[in-house]
Order: C-alpha cells, then structure tokens, then sequence
C-alpha cells in the first residue's frame, strides 16, 4: 500500500523548491492521503543549533558522536520547513590536545544527518572549529623571571660573569617549566550555541496543514 504525496510545485533560485512523490506506508496508514511539500534548502543555508553533548579536545576523539537541535525554526516564504527542536546528528572530525612544547588545542566537529516530521535526512554541513589561545606571551614571562632571580643571584656571588652564568641557568629552568606543562584545553559544553551551513542542497517532506 502507498500512500500519496501530493504536492504544489514552485521553483526558486536559492530557495526552496516543491515536489510530487510517494512514500511506503504504514498500517495505520492504509488508504491514508498525505499532503507534503517537498521543499528544498539551498547550500549555505544556516542552521542555529544547541548542543545536547559536550566536545573537549582532551576528552573527545575522531568520531565520536555529536548531538544537537534546532534552537530556531528555519522558514521560507512563510512556511516552516525545519522545526525548532528538530534533532541533527554528527561526529567529531578533529581532537587535539595541548602539546608540551608547541601545538595549540582544537576540536571540531560536523553534522550529517538530520530528524523532522517523523523522517530522517542525511545532510552535509560546514564544520564547527574551536582553537584554544596561544600562549607564547605567558611561556616568554616563565621563562623571564627564573632568568631574571639567575642573573640576580649570579651578580650577588660572581659580578657580571657570574650575571651571564646566572641568567643562562635560570633561563633554562624557566624552560622547563614551560615544556612540563601543557597549554588550555578546548571545550564546547552541552547547550553552547553554534551555527553550521548547509554545504549541500536538503530536501524536505513539509506537512501541509490546512492550507
């Protein structure tokens, strides 16, 4: 048994489009007629979403999964085509942790599929990216004071030899303080707010509801 898909059809450049098809049906739906637009979303397209898993570059790995929804309703011409709330499924593409001696956290992940009206969609969206700060003015003012309390002490016990020895072995203790530690990690918490963009066409099966 098919149930119809009956719908308006209306082209537009960069916006959504209408279509007719025919979707299986379930046993509730025998001889049920279903009205539908099929509206296709543009690339570029922006969805605002709140995310219902937290991403960390010292707690995430490659593929793990990422959960978020829809905080707003995307709508065109006055219909609403993804609803608030609308559930969107991803993963992590990148997880790096601080380094000891150079290399900057970073996470990132994307979205690739999508749940609205009681169907899933596959889609492909840009990649949310977050890069933690760097921190070469901090590592240059550890290493300044150890060398600075070197040289001091240096020019208590030897004058102006004694200085140069002293900075130079300060120097380097302040070094090693720097290559034992790491830098900031990266973290998106669970309800943080991002925005992605549709990199490819979607297409959706609209409900119309008494029109």
């Amino acid at each position: 048994m098919l149930r119809t898909i009956v719908i308006s059809a209306l082209a537009l450049t960069a916006a959504p489009v209408w279509t007719v098809s025919a979707t299986p049906a379930t046993p509730a739906d025998t001889a049920e007629t279903r009205e539908v637009r099929e509206v296709t979303l543009p690339a570029g397209t922006t969805l605002s979403l709140r995310l219902d898993t937290t991403v960390a570059s010292n707690g995430s790995r490659v593929e793990d999964g990422v959960q978020a929804h829809l905080r707003r309703p995307v709508t065109a011409r006055g219909v609403t085509v993804l609803p608030a709330d609308a559930a969107v499924s991803g993963v992590v593409t990148q997880a790096r942790r601080s380094g000891r001696v150079k290399g900057r956290a970073l996470v990132a992940f994307r979205f690739h599929s999508l749940r609205a009206y009681g169907e899933e969609y596959r889609v492909a969206t840009s990649s949310v990216v977050r890069q933690a700060a760097g921190t070469k003015g901090r590592d240059a003012a550890e290493i300044a004071l150890p060398a600075a309390g070197g040289a001091l002490i240096g020019a208590l016990t030897g004058g102006g030899k004694g200085a140069a020895i002293g900075a130079a072995a300060g120097g380097g203790a302040g070094t090693g303080v720097v290559l034992a530690t790491r830098g900031k990690e990266v973290r998106v918490g669970r309800g943080a707010l991002v925005n992605v963009r549709l990199t490819q066409p979607l297409t959706i099966h609209v409900p119309i509801r008494g029109e």
